[in-house]
């Protein structure tokens, strides 16, 4: 039956734990042949640990172990040639400084050569629209974002992006206000405009009823 315990004997119990310290492949098949049983080798793993008799085995190299095929070539083999990685040779998925992706919202990232201040790395992505456009015209302002004029987001040139204050964004996304990217490009620099101008009465009615 399933969950039994297996009966042994005192003269089995006597040689198991006599013999507990035996790698556990040859602790079993001595066991079974020496006394005509047939108990599998996790049965006698469990009761070694139910009993509390240590092997002196930790799983772990000593400290000072030295590998047996340490300093030794690796013996040819054409199979595993074909896959090892030659001298000088560049993973096809290597990403370097240049390198662009697309991120999930449709913008484009540029890979360049300064240190992320996360992970210390020696370069880091940053999105290439404002990578570029700060290139021509210097820092964007704290508190402002480029728009995208044309509603392209992969069209980075500079001309194409206008910088507004962040606060203009609910002004423009077709909640609170038009829905810029959606609108046709004509309207759209009426939609930054007007945007601008009820952020900036919001912004003059606060400092009103500020005490």
């Amino acid at each position: 039956m399933k969950g039994a315990a297996i009966p042994y004997s005192v003269e089995e119990l006597a040689w198991l734990e006599l013999n507990h310290k035996m790698p556990i492949s040859e602790y079993t098949a001595a066991f079974n042949q020496n006394f005509n049983r047939d108990v599998a080798a996790h049965n006698l793993h469990a009761l070694r640990k139910r009993k509390g008799w240590k092997t002196g085995r930790t799983g772990h190299f000593p400290k000072g172990n030295v590998p047996a095929n340490f300093g030794k070539k690796m013996p040819y083999n054409a199979n595993s040639a074909r896959t090892q990685f030659k001298k000088g040779s560049v993973p096809k998925n290597a990403k370097y400084v240049g390198h662009e992706r697309i991120t999930p919202d449709g913008y484009v990232e540029l890979n360049i050569d300064e240190r992320n201040p996360h992970t210390g790395y020696k370069c880091r992505y940053v999105l290439k629209h404002r990578h570029v456009w700060e290139k021509a015209n210097g820092p964007l302002p704290e508190g402002f974002i480029l728009k995208c004029k044309d509603g392209n987001k992969q069209n980075t040139d500079p001309s194409n992006w206008e910088p507004m204050p962040r606060g203009t964004l609910p002004f423009m996304n077709g909640h609170r206000g038009f829905d810029h990217d959606a609108a046709h490009p004509d309207v759209r620099p009426a939609i930054r405009s007007l945007a601008k101008l009820r952020h900036a009465s919001k912004k003059a009615r606060s400092k009103t009823s500020a005490p």
